[in-house]
């Protein structure tokens, strides 16, 4: 019988779609099994206490996990949050409930056995509730006390070889998609920069200097597997800057109906034929691409690598061979001022070790945001404040029309008068704050 009634928490099972209730109470039950057999070195009903707490803050309408103060592991200020229940008497279990944010391996590769090891320590130590994974991208071990902390952190460090990963006003876990290990379109190796920027910056990783949190995120492909232009506050995102390869034979196939589209995924619903003129000449954002007799032609000029066309047809067309990255700043979900997207500000960069022009564009981002960023106030928002022609003077780059993202309405740039002779940058400057205003 369960140690709490838990009626609010019992409805979240009655939909038609998994619950985490569900999980949680089957945690709970295995627990409970062990108990007689398996020495825990935390509360055995942590996980019914936890469903007892979350059940009164359903009832009451408001969490009752409240912050007491800082919690960690000896030499790192981050990689643990600590959490602590404000009803410690009638929920004894969850009175310490801290997490730990783990560093996942490049591409959330893992063997078995890694994975058992990790499961074992945390059944020993912790709860034995994890989120793989969360959006973070870190592995997420739920649920701690405080004396448990450096018992896991040394289990981590010295058997496992593994490390924590970010949180607090620091670097936050980099986080990667599988790239060239398994993927056709990445046009950079993610994983292996992704590491060489983990391990190049683990002061900034676990000892928070920062105003506020700062993300990298690395996608192989404008597909943004990892939605790094819409979360990261540096996206590097892997494109091309030559053509897009074109087997006209195979674009015969996908019009004759030979090779079915999208590689052959659908939603089980019977489409009709495949008409290149509805699902892809028309869908191009830029209307790069036409039909000239049996050939399909494109203007790459006007490419903006959306990838829908490479997608629905990936057997026809395929990513250029001059492949490198782009580097986008600013994105953020709403916290203080909004939810923003990356801005474009390095449009192809190659990703060759030691990846010096990538590391000096981040530093000199750094040291700018570091001086002039107020208190939570992300590297997006510092960017709205004081504009974008400020981070291109602190990064040294040029401007690029590329940077602009409406450049009939919405300039970035504004030309100095110093810049350029004759009084009509004076003039057009004038003009266009008219037109803003």
């Amino acid at each position: 019988m369960a140690k709490h009634a838990t009626p609010l928490l019992d409805q979240l099972e009655s939909g038609p779609w998994p619950s985490f209730v569900s999980d949680l109470k089957q945690q709970a039950e295995v627990r409970a099994k062990n108990e007689k057999n398996v020495e825990f070195q935390i509360p055995t009903d942590v996980v019914e206490d936890l469903l007892g707490v979350l059940e009164l803050s359903y009832k009451h309408g408001r969490t009752h996990w409240k912050h007491g103060g800082i919690v960690g592991v000896f030499g790192y200020g981050g990689g643990v949050i600590g959490r602590y229940c404000d009803q410690p008497k009638q929920f004894p279990g969850v009175a310490h409930f801290h997490t730990l944010r783990v560093n996942q391996p490049g591409g959330k590769f893992y063997t078995a056995e890694y994975l058992r090891q990790l499961c074992d320590l945390w059944d020993f130590r912790g709860s034995g509730i994890t989120n793989m994974h969360g959006s973070t991208g870190d592995i997420i071990f739920l649920g701690t006390t405080t004396p448990q902390l450096e018992e896991i952190f040394y289990e981590m460090t010295h058997n496992l070889n593994q490390d924590l990963g970010g949180s607090g006003s620091n670097l936050r876990t980099p986080a990667d998609c599988i790239g060239q290990a398994r993927c056709e379109f990445a046009c950079y190796d993610t994983q292996a920069l992704c590491y060489h920027l983990t391990e190049e910056y683990q002061d900034e990783l676990h000892r928070p200097a920062f105003p506020y949190k700062f993300k990298f995120k690395f996608d192989g492909c404008p597909n943004c597997c990892v939605a790094s232009i819409a979360r990261a506050d540096m996206s590097y995102i892997g494109t091309w800057r030559d053509d897009i390869r074109i087997d006209q034979e195979a674009v015969q196939a996908y019009i004759g109906g030979e090779i079915p589209p999208n590689g052959g995924a659908h939603s089980g619903r019977d489409w009709g034929p495949f008409d290149i003129h509805k699902e892809v000449l028309h869908l191009c954002p830029t209307e790069c691409m036409w039909m000239e007799g049996n050939k399909l032609m494109i203007d790459n000029k006007e490419c903006t690598r959306c990838m829908h066309c490479i997608n629905v047809m990936p057997r026809a067309l395929r990513i250029g061979q001059d492949r490198g990255l782009s580097i986008l700043v600013g994105a953020k979900a709403p916290i203080l001022d909004g939810a923003q997207m990356g801005s474009m500000l390095v449009p192809f960069i190659k990703a060759e070790e030691p990846y010096d022009e990538i590391k000096e564009v981040i530093e000199n981002i750094w040291d700018w945001w570091m001086e002039e960023g107020k208190n939570r106030e992300r590297l997006g928002e510092l960017i709205k404040r004081q504009g974008f022609q400020k981070l291109l003077e602190v990064t040294g780059l040029d401007p690029d029309p590329r940077m602009v993202k409406e450049p009939r309405s919405n300039p970035y740039i504004f030309w100095k008068e110093d810049e350029v002779p004759g009084g009509w940058v004076r003039d057009i400057n004038e003009f266009r704050k008219y037109h803003q205003r």
